[in-house]
């Protein structure tokens, strides 16, 4: 397994190259709150009720002169607790192609994240020797992380309605705290959250978020911001991160799966990939 600075490598190495909710079936009692902080907190848990999401992430870098644009596609099942997504990596980045992601409360599977990995291997990590609990390292904040970071909204304002695809969708703004996120988020599925919060330098994160009637989320945007050279807070040195995860096909069954053991790739302790 790879030990926490070879987890970090990951993160650097995109960017210098190119630059759980809860669980069960749906239910008709969610409305969406006419409070908007309620609305917006509460948007994690009834997401999570309609059991499986199909996910579109979008995940933009940007320091002082490079810029990286990753895209994402797959889906989340709320009630197994586990995703997948494929992520489109851009031209000039450590690895080609795409990586394959799996993602569970606290851990990740990573398939084609580095060059010195096997084809067709995976590699494990916990999210905790990830600086940013993989809310930006591998190009995609999952969607499991990226709806539970609506739990520690800390203001909410509504902007006001949007037709988006014949669903008229409530439109709110604000910032939130992660590691009150963490907090409310609880278990596993808070680690991601809480390593975040004590890496990313802006801690009042500005969001925006778009939920149906019932009260689910069908689009969130959120900005991170951390430190390109460690310990540096010097504007040149500082990466701008905007996540976009949007939602579609509630209910709609998702295929994931943990990798198998033997497919899993374990680094010898003190190995990073390069």
């Amino acid at each position: 397994m790879l030990n926490r600075a070879a987890a970090a490598a990951l993160l650097v190495a995109a960017l210098s190259a190119c630059t759980g909710g809860g669980n069960g079936p749906s239910v008709s009692a969610d409305q969406l709150s006419a409070d908007p902080l309620t609305a917006v907190r509460s948007a994690a848990d009834i997401t999570g009720r309609t059991g499986s999401v199909r996910a579109v992430t979008e995940l933009i870098t940007e320091s002082a002169d490079k810029k990286a644009v990753f895209h994402g596609t797959g889906g989340y099942d709320y009630v197994k607790r586990i995703g997948r997504l494929e992520i489109d990596v851009p031209p000039g980045a450590a690895t080609t192609g795409k990586i394959t992601e799996v993602v569970l409360p606290g851990t990740v599977y990573l398939q084609n994240s580095g060059a010195k990995i096997p084809e067709g291997k995976w590699v494990k990590l916990d999210v905790r020797q990830l600086p940013d609990g993989n809310l930006v390292s591998s190009g995609a904040t999952d969607p499991a992380t990226a709806a539970g970071a609506l739990r520690g909204a800390q203001s909410a304002e509504l902007v006001g309605t949007e037709p988006v695809d014949g669903v008229e969708l409530k439109h709110y703004k604000g910032t939130l705290d992660l590691a009150k996120a963490a907090d409310a988020t609880g278990g596993r599925g808070a680690d991601g959250l809480r390593m975040a919060a004590q890496t990313f330098t802006a801690k009042a994160v500005p969001y925006e978020v778009w939920l149906d009637g019932q009260g689910r989320l069908h689009k969130v945007v959120e900005h991170f911001a951390f430190a390109g050279v460690a310990g540096s807070t010097e504007q040149k040195d500082q990466v701008a991160v905007v996540s976009t995860l949007s939602l579609a096909d509630f209910g709609r069954p998702v295929e994931a799966a943990e990798p198998a053991a033997t497919d899993i790739y374990s680094m010898k302790a003190g190995a990073s990939p390069k």
